[in-house]
Formats: structure tokens, sequence, C-alpha cells
């Protein structure tokens, strides 16, 4: 089962993706970090990460990019896991600043980086931005990144057996089963 966790910047998103991880019974939970640390103050805000997961007893996988390079242990079987991806915002960035190519490939890297994850797990929960309604006005650049991102959302949306938008800290369902092949 896939899941999809959206929202807004401080929404209560990764809170609320990690007790959907927490709730489930299975021995393994993993997380999946994909935000690069720059600088003290990153470094500093992902060692807190790191603890705080490792209190929750999962384990940590960072892959900035290329989530097809990714092998998850091989202790228990694929019904034994629970995978958390945090977060769909911080891959596109990197794929589309450190790997680079079109939008097809990036797209394409992204999505098939996030089916062998899904292939690799009972549950995949997935961590993504809202960052669409601001209206401000911005570098070339910059509306790639949010045209990228808004793009994967979509196929996110569509692959996922369930979609969650959190506002102010409240999950709404948007999206409650997967849809049949049309």
């Amino acid at each position: 089962m896939m899941h999809v966790v959206t929202g807004g910047s401080a929404s209560g998103k990764s809170a609320f993706a990690e007790g959907l991880v927490m709730e489930r019974t299975a021995p393994e939970r993993y997380y999946i970090a994909t935000m690069r640390p720059w600088g003290e103050e990153g470094r500093a805000r992902v060692e807190k990460h790191r603890r705080m997961r490792a209190e929750k007893r999962f384990i940590t996988v960072e892959c900035y990019r290329d989530l097809e390079q990714v092998q998850l242990g091989p202790s228990c079987g694929r019904k034994d896991r629970v995978v958390l991806l945090e977060c769909i915002s911080n891959l596109t960035a990197n794929e589309q600043f450190e790997a680079g190519g079109t939008d097809a490939e990036i797209l394409g890297r992204m999505e098939r980086g996030i089916r062998h994850l899904q292939a690799q797990a009972e549950d995949l929960i997935v961590v993504t931005n809202e960052i669409f309604s601001d209206g401000c006005s911005y570098e070339p650049e910059t509306l790639r990144y949010i045209r990228l991102l808004g793009s994967m959302n979509v196929r996110l949306s569509e692959m996922a057996d369930r979609v969650t938008e959190v506002v102010y800290g409240i999950p709404v369902q948007v999206k409650l089963q997967k849809r049949g092949n049309h």
C-alpha cells in the first residue's frame, strides 16, 4: 500500500506520516531521508532528526537522489517492512540540480525509485509538500522545480492507494483507495 501525505510548511504532515508508521506492526521501520545537510545548521538539524528516529526504532537510510540504488536489509521479507520516504520536495531539488536531465528523465528516475522502494515494503508512506498557492514570481529554474514537483505529486497521487493532505495539523483524506485502470 502506498500512502502519500502532503501539506504546507509546518502543517504537521511529517508528524502525521511518522504516526502512520508507528501504527504499523512491521518489525522493520525504514526512514529514507532525502534532505542533504548544508552548513552547520543543516547538519545539526539532521543529527537531531536521526536521534528522534532512533528512539522510534527507525532504520535511517540517507539517499539524496537515485532511489533505485536503495536496498533495504535482507533480515525480513517485504511484508515485515514499512518505509517512510521524507520528502519529495528535497528529492526533486536534488534530482534537478545535482543529477540534472530533461524533465522526463528526472521524473522517470524519481518514479522508478519510488516503485523500487514500494516493491521492497508492505507499506510505503511518502511525504511531499504543497508549495503551489503562494502566487509569487520566480526565476526560471525555480519555476521548473515547482513544475517538476507538481508533476511528481500528480504521479504519486495516481500511484497511491491513499492521499492525505494535512491542513493546520488536521489530516484530510483526499483519496481513499486506488482507482481502477481506465
